[in-house]
């Protein structure tokens, strides 16, 4: 059962990770068929090439071994000044920018659009149940049983997805009276008018406890709503990615042997089989959402060889001009290459020994 497990979560890990990289490349391909810029080749995988799988035209669509997203291939691209009106060099600056930048903006719409989708169609409430009910307490006082579950505070409910809980918002009301909505232990809800006490050390504003969350049914969004939700919910993500990077910088530069506060692709593939196996195919897809707002934060820093390091290269090129040379263009991105790589390999050594119980 568990060698099934593991390969499951292997294959679903290709899955997401390769599909969200391949939408990536889907919006350079796309951006620059339309801005006529000559497209080389079309590859699903990367190198080393497995089959042909059709020629359009000018461009090759290739299938490759390693099933990890994929990459398109432009005339010109290296930043050769090629002879074709239509490669990539050629083009103006906004144009270039244009091309790099669409990929980024097709990881941001899937991550809008796969919170949107959850949103709108399977929002799943969040409650605590609670085993207790403190003597001489608020919660005493307007009749709540152990067993009965919290479900929302003055028509407040709360998402699965968004990691607030009721209770937090109990200490917010302190003194104010408020509405509960609770669902029974028999399963029939009531809304319950009490005044909440100020919390003391071992006392809480509602007087409850032995708690526990629970899922609570589904919270109903018009599309208008879950479209909103969806954008918050991917400004968030780039907060929780922001605060992430910023963490590991810190981590690097204060001590480069201890844990880094992130996982790499081992990590995350474990990461993914974990939120599988114990909260179902749903957050899955909410986790891939948080990946695709992670490949387009992570796509548009401006660390070569990456699109935003591109765009700067190129743009620095453009105000330059013959000051910064073809070799001194490659000679950044393959340097930014290796400084990448050693990266990668270095935290999938620690992913590695977490794994291995080696370190926490």
């Amino acid at each position: 059962m568990e060698l099934l497990q593991s390969a499951i979560t292997i294959v679903l890990f290709f899955v997401i990770l390769g599909g969200l990289v391949l939408v990536h490349e889907i919006g350079h391909f796309v951006t620059a068929r339309l801005a006529n810029v000559r497209v080389l080749e079309f590859g699903i995988g990367f190198p080393p090439r497995a089959k042909v799988l059709a020629r359009g035209g000018e461009t090759l669509y290739t299938l490759n071994w390693l099933p990890i997203g994929g990459f398109v291939k432009l005339e010109g691209e290296d930043g050769d000044a090629a002879d074709d009106p239509r490669s990539f060099s050629r083009q103006p600056l906004l144009v270039r920018l244009g091309i790099l930048v669409a990929g980024v903006v097709m990881n941001l719409l899937v991550s809008i659009a796969i919170f949107t989708g959850i949103t709108y169609t399977n929002d799943t409430a969040f409650g605590v149940r609670f085993g207790e009910v403190v003597p001489d307490s608020p919660a005493e006082a307007a009749g709540l049983q152990p067993g009965d579950m919290l479900v929302s505070i003055d028509g407040q409910r709360y998402s699965a997805f968004e990691g607030r809980i009721p209770v937090e918002d109990l200490a917010a009301k302190a003194g104010q009276r408020v509405t509960l909505g609770i669902e029974r232990a028999d399963g029939t809800f009531e809304e319950i008018e009490v005044t909440l006490r100020v919390p003391t050390e071992g006392q809480g504003a509602l007087g409850i406890t032995r708690l526990t969350g629970e899922p609570a049914g589904r919270i109903e969004h018009s599309i208008t709503e879950a479209v909103g939700i969806g954008l918050a919910r991917t400004v968030d993500a780039f907060g929780l990615i922001l605060g992430g990077l910023a963490d590991l910088g810190r981590s690097i530069v204060s001590d480069p042997t201890t844990p880094p506060p992130a996982a790499g692709p081992v990590g995350i593939a474990f990461q993914i089989g974990d939120v599988l196996w114990s909260l179902g195919p749903l957050y899955v897809l909410y986790l891939a959402g948080i990946l695709s707002a992670n490949l387009a934060l992570v796509n548009i820093l401006p660390f070569p060889p990456l699109d935003g390091g591109r765009m700067l290269v190129i743009t620095l090129k453009s105000l330059f001009g013959e000051r910064i040379s073809l070799r001194a263009e490659r000679l950044t991105y393959f340097v930014g290459f290796v400084a990448l790589f050693a990266f990668l390999i270095w935290i999938t050594v620690f992913d590695i020994a977490r794994l291995g119980g080696v370190v926490e």
